[in-house]
């Protein structure tokens, strides 16, 4: 025991590495499997790439206490397993630090977008380091200094500010997710928020009694070998409790839920509960589509706004139909329901304005950028310019070539089958089922019988004598 208490290798310190790996399988199947298994195409935004940084994140915080803990009974000879590289760097800026960084940078996304109703106004690839820069600092600061021992454990006086600066990052939180605490998230985003700030703040604690017992205790063996295995499983806990995909992707996230029923949110509209009616839901006849009309009333009637859709796919250029669709979708969101509004605003920004966009549209750099600084994503009118853009691009390039395609054609012989079959259903319901009385009366009519009823034979009984 005394051995391995100072060089590693106990059979406790194991059992904790394997927990770590398991964790960390955990993690990998939770962030990997709904783009996996929905076949999701990867956004270039913001929030896929926080997600990787996530999980890299939860990656360097494990492998470091293993390293500066030499759990794995490690022989030190090369410069890479010295104690500032896995204790000072990757448990800090690139561990702990990079975690919590990601996840102010997500609530302040969400504050942003929610609260100001407008996207944030400093990029995610320039607020992180800037929010990083703490934890850099530290770290250069511990490396230069050199307060490590040969058990990576330092003094007692740098014990305060290390815990500051943890506490500082939880703080900065917990002040962001109270500015939020009113928005009614609807895919749990304030709920994992929470979560993150109460698991931190406990593996603290621990992290904090584990380090006390350590360093006041260096000649207790089994409390040295039950603190750094209490460490590491705290720190496998951690990672996977604080991991969230519903801030960064929250469709995704519904996905995620739900494996066995994909299609049911497989658009944001599902996802917010947006009925499927109004005008882009036809319930009486099909109506006859006259070429001569403007494509933008054409595609009111839902049937052919299906067809053009599929058209427009085939020639591959359906993001300007999707994007009119999704716009649409939008539209049936009342206006006193913001939060639900903002989603949507978002959903469409991401997957079709920002460059680099999944199905980024072809529009005017004065369009997209009147939408990107908005300073109010629930706005009706947000997407009104775009929108004529885009009705003028497939009036030029696509309307013309509809009308002599395969798809029209088709959709014109289902809208003759579809109204030759109401036509005969009106036809059906029209017929009268009622029974008619005779224009004969009397012993005249052949098909005629008397059936006297219970009234009548009362008034029979009752005239007869007694």
């Amino acid at each position: 025991m005394v051995s391995c208490a100072v060089e590693g290798g106990c059979p406790s310190d194991y059992i904790a590495v394997v927990i770590s790996l398991l964790s960390m399988i955990a993690l990998l199947s939770r962030s990997t499997l709904p783009f996996m298994v929905h076949k999701v195409p990867r956004t270039k935004g913001s929030g896929f790439w926080l997600l990787v940084i996530q999980v890299i994140a939860s990656f360097n915080l494990l492998l470091s206490i293993v390293m500066s803990m030499n759990l794995l009974k490690i022989e030190k000879r090369h410069w890479w397993q010295s104690c500032y590289i896995w204790a000072a760097w990757f448990e800090g800026p690139f561990g702990f630090g990079l975690l919590m960084s990601c996840r102010i940078v997500q609530a302040f996304q969400l504050y942003h977008v929610f609260v100001k109703r407008r996207l944030p106004p400093i990029r995610s690839y320039i607020l992180l380091p800037f929010i990083l820069l703490p934890w850099i600092a530290g770290a250069a600061f511990i490396h230069t200094k050199k307060p490590l021992n040969s058990r990576c454990h330092m003094g007692s006086q740098w014990f305060i500010p290390v815990v500051c600066l943890h506490t500082l990052h939880i703080a900065a939180l917990v002040v962001i997710t109270r500015a939020i605490r009113h928005i009614e998230f609807r895919f749990h985003e304030l709920k994992d928020l929470l979560q993150g700030i109460l698991v931190s703040t406990t593996s603290i604690g621990i992290w904090v009694a584990s380090y006390i017992l350590n360093e006041v205790h260096e000649d207790i063996a089994w409390l040295q070998v039950a603190s750094r295995f209490l460490l590491l499983v705290t720190a496998s806990v951690l990672v996977l409790a604080f991991f969230s995909i519903s801030i960064s992707q929250p469709l995704l996230s519904q996905m995620s839920l739900r494996k066995r029923e994909p299609q049911e949110f497989g658009t944001m509209g599902r996802a917010l509960g947006i009925p499927d009616s109004g005008l882009l839901l036809q319930r009486g006849p099909t109506t006859t589509i006259d070429p001569n009309e403007p494509l933008d009333k054409l595609l009111l009637n839902k049937r052919f706004r299906q067809s053009f859709m599929a058209f427009a796919d085939s020639c591959l250029a359906g993001e300007s139909m999707h994007f009119y669709d999704e716009v649409y979708e939008l539209g049936k969101i009342p206006v006193n329901d913001p939060v639900r509004r903002i989603y949507m605003s978002r959903h469409i920004i991401e997957k079709y304005i920002v460059a680099g966009a999944t199905m980024e549209l072809n529009i005017s750099h004065r369009s997209r950028q009147e939408i990107l600084s908005t300073l109010d994503l629930a706005h009706p009118d947000l997407f009104n310019n775009v929108i004529n853009e885009v009705m003028q691009l497939m009036k030029t390039n696509l309307a013309k070539d509809y009308w002599s395609s395969m798809f029209f054609m088709k959709f014109k012989e289902e809208s003759r089958t579809e109204s030759n079959g109401h036509e005969l259903k009106e036809l059906v319901m029209s017929w009268d089922f009622s029974p008619r009385l005779s224009a004969v009366h009397g012993v005249d009519d052949p098909f005629h019988q008397e059936h006297p009823s219970k009234g009548s034979g009362r008034n029979i009984h009752d005239s007869d004598p007694i």
